[in-house]
Protein backbone atom coordinates (compact mmCIF):
# COMPACT_ATOMS: atom_id res chain seq x y z
CA UNK A 1 0.00 0.00 0.00
CA UNK A 2 1.28 3.46 -0.91
CA UNK A 3 -0.05 7.02 -0.87
CA UNK A 4 0.04 9.37 -3.85
CA UNK A 5 -0.52 13.02 -4.68
CA UNK A 6 -2.41 14.08 -7.78
CA UNK A 7 -4.76 16.81 -8.97
CA UNK A 8 -6.95 14.04 -10.36
CA UNK A 9 -8.80 12.00 -7.74
CA UNK A 10 -8.94 8.37 -8.82
CA UNK A 11 -11.22 5.81 -7.25
CA UNK A 12 -11.54 2.20 -8.31
CA UNK A 13 -9.38 -0.24 -10.24
CA UNK A 14 -6.99 0.56 -13.05
CA UNK A 15 -5.22 -2.52 -14.37
CA UNK A 16 -3.63 -4.29 -11.40
CA UNK A 17 -3.93 -1.22 -9.17
CA UNK A 18 -6.75 -0.17 -6.84
CA UNK A 19 -7.18 3.50 -5.88
CA UNK A 20 -9.17 4.64 -2.84
CA UNK A 21 -9.21 7.10 0.07
CA UNK A 22 -8.15 6.04 3.57
CA UNK A 23 -8.17 8.45 6.53
CA UNK A 24 -8.22 11.41 4.16
CA UNK A 25 -5.23 10.20 2.12
CA UNK A 26 -5.13 8.92 -1.43
CA UNK A 27 -3.98 5.31 -1.34
CA UNK A 28 -3.02 2.86 -4.07
CA UNK A 29 -2.36 -0.87 -3.76
CA UNK A 30 -2.07 -3.91 -5.97
CA UNK A 31 -5.10 -6.11 -6.43
CA UNK A 32 -5.26 -9.07 -4.12
CA UNK A 33 -4.37 -12.38 -5.69
CA UNK A 34 -6.85 -14.19 -3.43
CA UNK A 35 -9.53 -16.13 -5.26
CA UNK A 36 -12.43 -17.63 -3.28
CA UNK A 37 -13.17 -20.30 -5.86
CA UNK A 38 -9.55 -21.38 -6.03
CA UNK A 39 -9.35 -21.43 -2.23
CA UNK A 40 -12.28 -23.86 -2.04
CA UNK A 41 -11.17 -26.20 -4.84
CA UNK A 42 -7.52 -25.72 -5.80
CA UNK A 43 -5.36 -28.59 -4.38
CA UNK A 44 -2.56 -26.11 -3.69
CA UNK A 45 -4.76 -24.53 -1.00
CA UNK A 46 -5.51 -27.85 0.74
CA UNK A 47 -3.24 -27.26 3.73
CA UNK A 48 -4.57 -23.71 4.11
CA UNK A 49 -8.14 -25.05 4.06
CA UNK A 50 -7.27 -27.65 6.70
CA UNK A 51 -5.66 -25.08 8.98
CA UNK A 52 -8.55 -22.66 8.49
CA UNK A 53 -11.14 -25.31 9.33
CA UNK A 54 -9.36 -26.43 12.50
CA UNK A 55 -8.67 -22.84 13.58
CA UNK A 56 -12.37 -22.04 13.28
CA UNK A 57 -13.28 -25.13 15.30
CA UNK A 58 -10.85 -24.30 18.11
CA UNK A 59 -12.01 -20.70 18.20
CA UNK A 60 -15.68 -21.71 18.53
CA UNK A 61 -14.95 -24.38 21.16
CA UNK A 62 -12.87 -21.98 23.20
CA UNK A 63 -15.62 -19.37 23.03
CA UNK A 64 -18.47 -21.58 24.25
CA UNK A 65 -16.34 -23.04 27.04
CA UNK A 66 -15.21 -19.60 28.21
CA UNK A 67 -18.76 -18.25 28.12
CA UNK A 68 -19.82 -21.11 30.42
CA UNK A 69 -17.44 -19.90 33.13
CA UNK A 70 -17.22 -16.22 32.15
CA UNK A 71 -18.57 -14.98 35.49
CA UNK A 72 -15.52 -16.43 37.25
CA UNK A 73 -12.99 -15.65 34.54
CA UNK A 74 -13.63 -11.95 35.16
CA UNK A 75 -12.03 -12.46 38.57
CA UNK A 76 -8.68 -13.40 37.02
CA UNK A 77 -7.83 -9.93 35.75
CA UNK A 78 -5.83 -11.56 32.95
CA UNK A 79 -6.19 -9.45 29.79
CA UNK A 80 -4.43 -12.12 27.73
CA UNK A 81 -6.64 -14.99 28.89
CA UNK A 82 -8.50 -15.16 25.56
CA UNK A 83 -5.28 -15.72 23.61
CA UNK A 84 -3.93 -18.21 26.15
CA UNK A 85 -7.12 -20.26 26.13
CA UNK A 86 -7.26 -20.23 22.32
CA UNK A 87 -3.70 -21.59 22.28
CA UNK A 88 -4.75 -24.29 24.77
CA UNK A 89 -7.61 -25.39 22.49
CA UNK A 90 -5.18 -25.68 19.57
CA UNK A 91 -2.69 -27.71 21.60
CA UNK A 92 -5.43 -30.10 22.72
CA UNK A 93 -6.81 -30.41 19.17
CA UNK A 94 -3.35 -31.33 17.91
CA UNK A 95 -3.47 -34.43 20.13
CA UNK A 96 -6.37 -35.86 18.09
CA UNK A 97 -4.79 -38.82 16.28
CA UNK A 98 -8.15 -40.30 15.27
CA UNK A 99 -9.23 -37.69 12.73
CA UNK A 100 -7.57 -36.65 9.48
CA UNK A 101 -5.91 -33.26 9.10
CA UNK A 102 -8.49 -30.53 8.77
CA UNK A 103 -11.03 -32.45 10.88
CA UNK A 104 -9.19 -32.81 14.19
CA UNK A 105 -11.26 -31.79 17.23
CA UNK A 106 -10.82 -30.59 20.79
CA UNK A 107 -13.17 -33.34 21.96
CA UNK A 108 -10.97 -36.11 20.56
CA UNK A 109 -7.87 -34.40 21.91
CA UNK A 110 -9.40 -34.46 25.39
CA UNK A 111 -9.85 -38.22 25.16
CA UNK A 112 -6.07 -38.56 25.49
CA UNK A 113 -4.28 -38.44 28.85
CA UNK A 114 -2.06 -35.63 27.63
CA UNK A 115 -5.07 -33.63 26.49
CA UNK A 116 -6.77 -34.03 29.86
CA UNK A 117 -3.58 -32.96 31.60
CA UNK A 118 -3.29 -29.82 29.46
CA UNK A 119 -6.82 -28.80 30.42
CA UNK A 120 -6.64 -29.63 34.13
CA UNK A 121 -3.28 -27.94 34.65
CA UNK A 122 -4.22 -24.75 32.78
CA UNK A 123 -3.98 -21.81 35.17
CA UNK A 124 -6.44 -18.94 34.96
CA UNK A 125 -4.45 -15.78 35.55
CA UNK A 126 -2.86 -15.58 38.97
CA UNK A 127 -5.48 -17.80 40.60
CA UNK A 128 -3.97 -21.13 41.62
CA UNK A 129 -5.17 -24.30 39.93
CA UNK A 130 -7.27 -26.91 41.75
CA UNK A 131 -5.99 -29.94 39.82
CA UNK A 132 -3.61 -30.96 42.62
CA UNK A 133 -6.28 -30.66 45.31
CA UNK A 134 -9.38 -32.19 43.73
CA UNK A 135 -10.03 -35.37 41.78
CA UNK A 136 -13.25 -36.56 40.11
CA UNK A 137 -14.24 -40.18 40.57
CA UNK A 138 -17.76 -41.59 40.43
CA UNK A 139 -19.34 -38.15 40.99
CA UNK A 140 -17.20 -37.56 44.05
CA UNK A 141 -14.73 -34.81 44.86
CA UNK A 142 -11.72 -36.13 46.70
CA UNK A 143 -10.02 -33.36 48.62
CA UNK A 144 -6.30 -33.90 49.05
CA UNK A 145 -5.86 -30.75 51.11
CA UNK A 146 -8.14 -27.94 52.23
CA UNK A 147 -6.48 -25.28 50.05
CA UNK A 148 -7.87 -22.59 52.41
CA UNK A 149 -11.36 -23.18 51.04
CA UNK A 150 -14.63 -23.53 52.88
CA UNK A 151 -16.88 -23.74 49.86
CA UNK A 152 -16.72 -25.25 46.39
CA UNK A 153 -18.77 -24.56 43.30
CA UNK A 154 -18.85 -27.26 40.64
CA UNK A 155 -19.99 -26.34 37.14
CA UNK A 156 -21.00 -29.26 34.93
CA UNK A 157 -20.67 -28.31 31.26
CA UNK A 158 -22.37 -30.38 28.56
CA UNK A 159 -20.90 -29.44 25.16
CA UNK A 160 -22.14 -30.09 21.64
CA UNK A 161 -19.05 -29.83 19.44
CA UNK A 162 -21.04 -30.15 16.23
CA UNK A 163 -23.56 -27.35 16.78
CA UNK A 164 -21.33 -25.42 19.21
CA UNK A 165 -24.01 -25.22 21.89
CA UNK A 166 -23.69 -25.77 25.61
CA UNK A 167 -25.78 -26.66 28.65
CA UNK A 168 -24.50 -26.15 32.17
CA UNK A 169 -25.44 -26.46 35.82
CA UNK A 170 -23.88 -25.06 38.99
CA UNK A 171 -23.87 -26.75 42.37
CA UNK A 172 -22.63 -25.36 45.70
CA UNK A 173 -20.75 -27.77 47.94
CA UNK A 174 -19.61 -27.26 51.53
CA UNK A 175 -16.11 -28.55 52.18
CA UNK A 176 -14.72 -29.87 55.41
CA UNK A 177 -14.58 -33.57 54.65
CA UNK A 178 -12.30 -35.67 52.46
CA UNK A 179 -14.97 -36.94 50.10
CA UNK A 180 -17.99 -35.02 48.79
CA UNK A 181 -20.64 -36.35 46.40
CA UNK A 182 -22.07 -34.16 43.65
CA UNK A 183 -25.03 -34.63 41.34
CA UNK A 184 -25.09 -36.17 37.89
CA UNK A 185 -26.94 -33.86 35.51
CA UNK A 186 -26.11 -35.09 32.01
CA UNK A 187 -25.48 -38.39 30.27
CA UNK A 188 -21.84 -39.40 30.41
CA UNK A 189 -22.11 -40.36 26.76
CA UNK A 190 -21.90 -36.65 25.98
CA UNK A 191 -18.98 -34.26 25.96
CA UNK A 192 -18.85 -33.33 29.67
CA UNK A 193 -16.42 -31.01 31.44
CA UNK A 194 -16.24 -30.15 35.14
CA UNK A 195 -15.00 -26.80 36.42
CA UNK A 196 -14.33 -26.19 40.12
CA UNK A 197 -14.19 -22.89 41.99
CA UNK A 198 -12.89 -22.93 45.57
CA UNK A 199 -13.73 -19.98 47.84
CA UNK A 200 -12.31 -19.04 51.22
CA UNK A 201 -14.32 -17.94 54.27
CA UNK A 202 -14.41 -14.37 52.95
CA UNK A 203 -16.07 -15.51 49.72
CA UNK A 204 -12.94 -14.85 47.66
CA UNK A 205 -11.82 -17.30 44.98
CA UNK A 206 -8.72 -19.13 46.20
CA UNK A 207 -8.39 -21.66 43.39
CA UNK A 208 -10.19 -22.75 40.25
CA UNK A 209 -9.78 -24.94 37.21
CA UNK A 210 -10.99 -27.98 35.28
CA UNK A 211 -10.91 -31.42 36.92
Amino acid sequence: MATYESLIKIKGAVGDLVFYTLNGKNVVRKKSGFNKTAFKKDPSYEKVRQNSSEFGHCSKMGKIIRKSIDLYLKETGDTLLYQKFAKLMTEIKDLDTISEKGKRTVENGLKTEEGKKLLTTFQFGEIKNVALEVQRQDYTLRIKENAEAGKAIIITINLNSENYTVEKTEEDLILGQHQIAFKKYFSQDGFILYFIILKNENGEISRMGFV
